[in-house]
C-alpha cells in the first residue's frame, strides 16, 4: 500500500450542497429555504421567539437556588463498609479513613468527603481515627 492509494471507505464523506445552481439541481432559486419570510433572510435565530407573544421561558416563576458552596459529599452505608470488611478489603483494626475506602473500592473518589450513613449493621468492631 502506497500513499496514493489510501482512500477514505465508501460513504465517510459526503459532498456539501451547492446552493442556488439553477432550478434543475434541486436547490436553486430560494436554496431550499421556502418563500420569503423571516427565516428565508440570512442572519436569522428565531429560537426562544413566539411571535411577539411573552415567550414560556420568561413566563414560569424563576424556582429554586443553586448554592455554589455547597459540598458534595460522596456516599457509603454501613451495610457496604461491612461486606467490605467481611470480604477482607477493609481492616477493622486500622482506621476507616477516606483513603481505606478508596483503597477498598467503597467510594470512587473522596470529592469534599465521605458520608457515612445508617443504612445497613456493622456487626465488626471498626475503629476511626
Amino acid at each position: 500500500m502506497r500513499l496514493n492509494e489510501i482512500r477514505d471507505l465508501p460513504g465517510a464523506t459526503t459532498s456539501k450542497k451547492r446552493l442556488g445552481r439553477g432550478i434543475g439541481s434541486g436547490l436553486g432559486k430560494t436554496s431550499g429555504r421556502g418563500q420569503k419570510g423571516q427565516k428565508a433572510r440570512s442572519g436569522v435565530a428565531v429560537k426562544g421567539f413566539e411571535g411577539g407573544q411573552m415567550p414560556l421561558h420568561r413566563r414560569l416563576p424563576k424556582r429554586g437556588f443553586a448554592n455554589i458552596f455547597a459540598k458534595d459529599y460522596s456516599v457509603v452505608n454501613l451495610g457496604r463498609v461491612q461486606a467490605a470488611i467481611d470480604a477482607k478489603k477493609l481492616d477493622p483494626k486500622n482506621p476507616v479513613t477516606v483513603q481505606a475506602l478508596l483503597d477498598a473500592g467503597l467510594v470512587r473518589r473522596a470529592r469534599d468527603g465521605v458520608r457515612l450513613l445508617g443504612s445497613g449493621e456493622l456487626k465488626t468492631k471498626v475503629s476511626s481515627r
